[in-house]
């Protein structure tokens, strides 16, 4: 027999009993859904923390009270009861380091803050932070209009305000935000400055946002509510790692450790974050390949079930075709491409399924898109090994049918 001949009979068999090879089908495709859409999705993560981390500069390190991905279990419960890092510890720390970096930037923040001026007012999903006159370098944001603050706005805690563009937008359609009063979180303050346009991260605007001096902040929430966020960008990246060194010894001197005392702060660097969040990522991908592999085992029994049934269906046509000369590989090879047949189509579905899964939550996050090629071709080779693994053994006992016997068969 041509083996074109065969692939027809293969997939006419197939038709023949189309729910049944349907729902065999769905087995594999949900199987390889659940893996292509988690690393579509991962990946797709992955790509956008590695290039939007515009909150870190390439030099710069972060002193936290918290790890960039919080905590969990007992390691929670014992970072919860760190100290808050205060602004005198902040300040003492700046005092230390202002001989060997290049910019130090104190910060606090609040989400969900609510921009008020007169009759008009923003949605509650605006950034209200305190900072000082490094935010800018630090950051990497500039002033479109107005001006920075200035060491005497901070010292003395005015109540002044930078604002980004999506609040310049809302409260002030037709006219200059510049020497207005607005209300942040119910606290007044007097614009000095707009931020540039900066666009969005990680699914959210970087344009709604109101900054205020870190001593007004503080001032204005409660000093005893916070814990400042202290980011040192080092001049060079010759001496980043002396930076780090000397900045988690004053941190350690100003929050009054001793020596053999564990650092009850966090140190992050762009580094840092992009292995903490590769550890997210590596764990949710264990999940996702475990569970797969459970539904394709179980899947890959469901077509050495459905195949045996199909032998035991077609008993008698086998023995038709033996008896006018098809050899064993001929019905082994038919029943074989069957069961491939099954499990590649139902692979491709789930990795369509799963790439517009992936996809679709890259793009609500506002990350770039992706075709895992890896994955997809993976998948398609497991697929095709399932079919042969789990339908050989049905296509083996199907070419040893004795034809005599078949014939037989009611």
């Amino acid at each position: 027999m041509l083996f074109k001949e065969i692939i027809r009979m293969a997939l006419d068999s197939l038709g023949v009993h189309k729910l049944r090879t349907f729902l065999t089908m769905a087995g594999i495709t949900i199987g390889v859904f659940s893996v292509i859409g988690v690393m579509t999705a991962v990946t797709a993560l992955r790509g956008q923390i590695e290039t939007g981390l515009s909150f870190l500069g390439a030099n710069t390190v972060q002193f936290t009270k918290w790890p960039t991905f919080g905590g969990s279990g007992a390691n929670f419960a014992k970072i919860n009861k760190r100290r808050n890092i205060t602004i005198e510890q902040a300040q003492r720390f700046a005092q230390l380091m202002q001989d060997t970096a290049d910019v130090i930037c104190l910060e606090a923040s609040n989400g969900g803050a609510i921009a008020v001026y007169q009759n008009r007012q923003t949605t509650p999903d605006n950034d209200y932070e305190g900072s000082n006159e490094n935010f800018l370098a630090a950051n990497k944001f500039s002033i479109e209009t107005g001006r920075n603050f200035t060491g005497s706005d901070i010292e003395l805690a005015q109540p002044v305000a930078i604002i980004g563009q999506d609040i310049v937008t809302k409260l002030f359609p037709a006219e200059s935000p510049l020497g207005k009063v607005i209300k942040v979180s119910g606290h007044a303050y007097t614009v000095i400055g707009t931020f540039a346009t900066r666009g969005t991260a990680f699914g959210g605007s970087l344009d709604g946002l109101a900054v205020v001096p870190i001593t007004r902040f503080l001032d204005d929430n409660g000093r005893e509510n916070y814990s400042l966020t202290i980011a040192v960008e080092a001049p060079s990246a010759d001496i980043y790692n002396e930076i780090v060194d000397q900045g988690a010894t004053d941190m350690r001197i100003v929050r009054g450790l001793r020596p053999l005392d564990d650092n009850d702060f966090e140190i992050s660097s762009n580094d840092s974050v992009i292995a903490a969040f590769a550890k997210v990522a590596n764990a949710v991908s264990a999940g996702a390949f475990v569970i797969s592999t459970i539904a394709l085992v179980a899947a890959g029994v469901g077509i050495m079930n459905i195949m045996l049934v199909s032998v035991t269906e077609r008993t008698k046509e086998i023995g038709v075709r033996k008896s006018i000369g098809a050899r064993r590989v001929n019905i082994l090879a038919q029943f074989l491409i069957e069961s491939v047949a099954i499990s590649l189509v139902g692979g491709l579905a789930g990795i369509a399924l799963g790439v517009m899964a992936g996809d679709g939550l890259a793009l609500a996050l506002h990350a770039e898109i992706i075709f895992p090629w890896g994955w997809a071709t993976t998948g398609l080779i497991v697929c095709a090994a399932i079919g042969v693994g789990f339908g050989f053994y049905p296509a083996v006992r199907a070419s040893r049918l004795d034809p005599i016997e078949a014939l037989r068969f009611e």
